[in-house]
């Protein structure tokens, strides 16, 4: 879908809409606009009635956002990480009243297909990887001050790599000899320093993943996020969440399923009193996208989706 800046396909876009969007007339807010692709097909599902919330943190992100609310009077802006999303809920007043929330997690495509960006070694451009490139230190910067150590505990935990150690000190090494502020010469660094590559992966994803997760501070941005979710749904209302690796689809169900069982308490206890606290039940999930999805769409192959409403 075309859109400021780039374009986006979005990823089980049917399948989002269907189960997020229960009332034409409600309030809905896309946490990770992107380029508006599942945005656009919630506004389809919607009514004149129905209004549509829509947050970012990326500069061409929001400017594309403006652009769709230049357009429908039913979208509302907000440039902002969803971490915060609490604060903007209560400064517009709509605590306990919004009928569902989305989450697309990751990248989209058109910050991955701008090499000035700096998430993706496919083409060489400036090592930067900062959603909000306007805005905290880029990538170049973490890597220029980091000690080995911190390094390989970064790409071990959140790149899920098994030569963290080796890659690190390769980084280091070659950092001291000259900065490092190039995807293409970081990949290189990487594929150097791996003397096992994987058959279906580029040697350097799991670093590239590592440096974006922190440079960003992507998971405990997730975990805010879903907290404060909770607080700004009425009951009823749906959470519907679509992750891209295992780190983060972790998070999600964990919450799902925590926020569903309550808070621990003694068997002795009546039904009642051991059922409070409980704040979600699951509505599905995993789903996966179908084979002729992925096939129209590559990058759509290791999407996860996972579906709660609120109870309280």
């Amino acid at each position: 879908m075309q859109g400021t800046g780039g374009s986006h396909t979005p990823v089980l876009v049917n399948e989002v809409v269907k189960l997020l969007v229960l009332h034409d007339a409600g309030l809905y807010i896309d946490c990770t606009f992107g380029r508006g692709g599942h945005a656009r097909a919630i506004l389809q599902r919607l009514g004149r009635r129905g209004r549509l919330v829509v947050i970012d943190r990326d500069p061409a992100a929001v400017l594309a956002a403006e652009q769709l609310a230049g357009e429908d009077p039913r979208v509302q802006v907000a440039r902002s990480s969803f971490a915060l999303l609490e604060q903007l809920a209560h400064a517009a007043a709509i605590t306990g009243q919004v009928d569902g929330i989305l989450f697309d997690l990751g990248v989209s495509s058109p910050q991955l297909d701008d090499s000035q960006r700096g998430f993706s070694f496919g083409h060489d451009g400036p090592l930067d990887m900062r959603m909000d490139n306007e805005s905290g230190f880029t990538a170049a910067q973490w890597i220029a001050a980091v000690s080995t150590r911190e390094l390989a505990e970064v790409i071990r935990a959140y790149g899920e790599e098994r030569f963290a150690a080796r890659i690190a000190r390769a980084i280091v090494r070659e950092q001291a000899l000259a900065p490092i502020t190039t995807t293409q010469r970081l990949a290189e660094i990487i594929a150097r320093a791996k003397p096992v590559w994987e058959k279906t992966l580029h040697p350097a994803t799991r670093c590239f993943q590592a440096l974006r997760i922190v440079i960003n501070d992507e998971l405990e941005e997730l975990k805010l996020g879903l907290r404060m979710a909770v607080k700004v749904l009425r009951s009823g209302g749906r959470l519907v969440v679509i992750s891209f690796h295992s780190l983060e689809d972790r998070i999600v169900k964990r919450f799902i399923r925590d926020e569903s069982r309550g808070r621990s308490t003694p068997r002795s206890l009546p039904p009642r009193v051991a059922a409070e606290g409980l704040t979600l039940k699951r509505v599905c999930g995993p789903m996966k996208p179908t084979v002729e999805e992925i096939a129209r769409n590559s990058r759509a192959r290791s999407a996860t989706l996972r579906v709660a409403e609120k109870l309280l």
